[in-house]
């Protein structure tokens, strides 16, 4: 019985709700959960069929991507969640996902604006989006090279991985991440349902404001500020 049974089993259940929400089309998606007092993390196996998957079968690896434990190959986007886990400390979850309306903006290369309170309640700016990778890093280490534009972005943007836990990568889509991997996949569906609403908002009216700061203010910090009085 192998010893990061609870490990597996976390990343396990976090991916298969990743499929219940459909925020994956087939096998296009993934959920890792990281495990610090060991210095390992576990991620879904490449192309493996949400329905045909085991909790035994999620891979085991370092924050150099190594394989500890596992007969099968890792999620292709294994080394971008290696390099966020070693670089950013405080996460213990990430999840990526090909969900349409994040994809959508993502394509257009364009932050996701804060029209409104739904977006409020989770942070305080637009959510941000990478630009393309450059042509030198593609052809590199091309997942590895992802996470550096992950960290290059919210450098350049002035932002905190605390704060803002999601991100869309310019022509390619969304990674979230959070305290654990049900964290990071609550973000991923708090960030297609956002993409949507924006979406359609746009739709609506294609010169709608963004919210205003007051009301940005107000809906933040009564789930997140000192005195947040939200939920039980």
């Amino acid at each position: 019985m192998s010893i990061y049974k609870e490990l597996q089993r976390e990343c396990y259940e976090a991916n298969m709700q990743l499929d219940a929400l459909k925020l994956v089309v087939y096998t296009f998606g993934n959920v890792s959960a990281v495990d610090r007092e060991k210095g390992i993390f576990a991620i879904k196996p490449s192309g493996v069929p949400y329905e045909l998957l085991k909790p035994e079968d999620i891979v085991i690896l370092d924050y150099d991507a190594n394989v500890v434990e596992g007969n099968l190959k890792p999620s292709s986007d294994t080394k971008t969640h290696a390099y966020l886990y070693k670089n950013w400390e405080n996460i213990g979850g990430i999840s990526h996902t090909h969900a349409i309306y994040s994809v959508a903006w993502a394509q257009a290369q364009m932050d996701i604006p804060i029209f409104g309170t739904t977006h409020a309640d989770h942070l305080t700016t637009d959510i941000p989006c990478a630009p393309p990778m450059r042509d030198d890093l593609i052809e590199g280490n091309y997942e590895y090279n992802t996470g550096i534009q992950i960290l290059d972005c919210f450098r350049e943007k002035e932002l905190s991985y605390e704060e803002v836990e999601m991100v869309l990568i310019g022509n390619h889509g969304p990674f979230t991440w959070g305290k654990n991997a049900d964290k990071a996949v609550y973000n991923s569906k708090v960030l297609e349902t956002i993409a949507e609403m924006a979406y359609r908002t746009r739709q609506i009216n294609p010169n709608a404001p963004r919210l205003k700061d007051s009301l940005i203010k107000k809906h933040y910090e009564r789930k997140h500020g000192k005195n947040a009085y939200y939920g039980q």
